[in-house]
């Protein structure tokens, strides 16, 4: 049954009159006759007795009327919710980021969006660099707060630079170094290390190892955690130290003291990353905003 012929036939049966119908929906009365025409030899069933003066519903009409009417609606609600969808008026989005990588600027951000598109269902996802990676190709999220991709993706997605790290020393508070604002890397050469597992961040914790190296000594790994929170919290327990990015004094660091590292020149870039050939309306939106205020953040993080 062609939408079309069922609208004729809901008008005809509202109004009980072909004449009426056709000037409803600004056609002409023949049109309707062919239309009422078509979907009785269609169903093999009349649908209206009529008369010279009046068009009366059979009872097989009515039937078709309840269910004409709901289709109708279903058809035209079908019909805006997808137009809404691909301009980004409704529909979700799904966040995947580092903690204490975008907790200054994140929730801002997000509560911005929400403003501006209060029917988008927004999903933040705290993940590791690597799981964001896996839930990028398996596109359970749409857009990553995460380190640089690798050179395997580059053709896949697109990346923004959002702004630079560096690398800090974190020691607890009762450290005998808790108190420098600048040492050399290589007077941690004694301490146990508190390090985020590599498998999470293969690049940062081999940066470190370098760093490290280079300075003339291998760290004592005491602990690797999953969690940078972790991380801080082991440190803030006295139970080593830790070379991590700057940005997770955002995290509760109650107990650490981040202290700038001499000759340790390392950038360690946050970036956006999203698909280059599928983004999602809603994602889209949400890219424009974050670039618009690139500047504003990375001022803040310095």
């Amino acid at each position: 049954m062609d939408i079309k012929v069922l609208k004729s036939f809901v008008a005809v049966a509202t109004h009980r009159s072909f004449s009426k119908a056709a000037k409803q929906l600004h056609t002409v009365q023949p049109a309707i006759s062919r239309h009422i025409t078509s979907l009785e030899d269609e169903l093999r069933t009349s649908l209206f007795f009529r008369t010279s003066r009046e068009v009366v519903i059979t009872a097989a009409g009515e039937r078709l009327l309840q269910d004409a009417v709901k289709i109708i609606e279903q058809t035209e609600q079908a019909k805006l919710a997808v137009m809404q969808t691909s301009t980004g008026v409704i529909g979700s989005l799904k966040i995947g980021y580092l903690g204490g990588a975008t907790l200054s600027f994140l929730p801002q951000l997000v509560r911005q969006y929400i403003a501006d598109h209060p029917n988008i269902d927004v999903d933040l996802i705290e993940m590791t660099a690597s799981e964001q990676l896996v839930a990028l190709e398996k596109r359970e999220i749409d857009i990553s707060f995460s380190r640089p991709l690798p050179s395997s993706l580059s053709e896949d997605y697109a990346a923004t630079n959002i702004y630079t790290d560096k690398l800090v020393a974190v020691v607890p508070v009762t450290h005998e170094l808790a108190q420098h604002t600048c040492i050399d890397i290589k007077q941690l050469a004694n301490d146990s290390f508190i390090l985020f597992e590599r498998e999470q961040a293969i690049g940062l914790f081999d940066t470190i190892i370098i760093q490290c190296g280079l300075s003339g000594f291998s760290p004592m790994i005491k602990q690797q955690p999953q969690q940078m929170q972790t991380v801080l919290t082991q440190v803030a327990s006295g139970l080593g130290v830790s070379i991590a990015p700057y940005a997770i004094r955002d995290l509760r660091s109650e107990g650490c003291r981040f202290i700038e590292l001499n000759s340790v020149d390392v950038s360690i870039p946050l970036v956006m990353i999203y698909s280059s050939h599928t983004l999602p309306p809603t994602a889209s939106a949400f890219v424009d905003l974050v670039k618009t205020e690139i500047d504003t953040i990375a001022f803040a993080m310095q």
